[in-house]
């Protein structure tokens, strides 16, 4: 599986390390887009930028929750939760959310892929080792 797949179609199933790559990737994108954007060029791009990386966003995602066997649904509560404490958490409802991304965390990016095919398709990791 290429990176565009990856970041464009939310069918299928994905391994961690791809994953995660991604993920930072993204992360690491909207910082950049943060730090160096002015007020005023942030009121007028992010309109195209915010959209186009929760999409590449939902779609990651969306595989890797595949590969968990879990809906890729999910990624919207996962979504909605790096939004609420982005930069940075603050109050209460922000600690529900922040434990959303801990869950998160360790779902996908500690615990390994189903075994064998699931209802989202064959195991990424034997399809690449065949």
């Amino acid at each position: 599986m290429g990176f565009a797949e990856l970041f464009f179609s939310g069918q299928g199933r994905a391994p961690r390390l791809p994953s995660l790559i991604a993920a930072a990737v993204l992360l690491v994108l909207a910082a950049f887009y943060e730090a160096l954007v002015g007020a005023t060029l942030h009121w007028i791009t992010g309109w195209v930028v915010y959209p186009a990386l929760f999409y590449a966003g939902a779609c990651v995602l969306s595989k890797r929750l595949h590969d968990r066997g879990r809906s890729g649904w999910w990624a919207a509560l996962i979504l909605t939760s790096v939004v609420a404490v982005w930069p940075h958490p603050s109050g209460f409802l922000d600690f529900a959310f922040f434990l959303v991304l801990v869950w998160a965390f360790v779902e996908l990016a500690l615990m390994p892929g189903e075994q064998g095919a699931n209802r989202y398709g064959l195991n990424p990791v034997m399809l690449a080792s065949a």
